[in-house]
């Protein structure tokens, strides 16, 4: 029963970070097409992917000629997290 809901909070947890990527992956691309600041769909993205950002830019040089690439680095933080957890919750649950 425990491995049951380990599991299931690891699946919930999982979830959560991929949508997080596809967050920062949209706002990375709205960076490219200058959307309407005023927009509330540009608004909820701005607010949820900024602090992450500047988490990013205070630890790592994110800018190279002009690129900045907190993005790319905040995808691939999330990623090796995503990974770690997987891989801790499958030991959790088999033991």
């Amino acid at each position: 029963m425990i491995a049951g809901i380990i599991s299931g909070v690891g699946g919930i947890v999982h979830s959560l970070i991929t949508m997080y990527i596809w967050v920062v992956i949209i706002g990375a691309l709205l960076t490219w097409v200058r959307p309407d600041p005023y927009n509330p769909i540009v608004q909820i993205i701005y607010r949820l992917t900024e602090p992450a950002y500047r988490l990013v830019r205070r630890t790592i040089p994110t800018v190279f000629n002009g690129l900045d690439l907190a993005p790319l680095i905040l995808v691939v933080i999330l990623n090796v997290i995503d990974i770690i957890l997987i891989n801790i919750i499958n030991a959790l649950v088999l033991s």
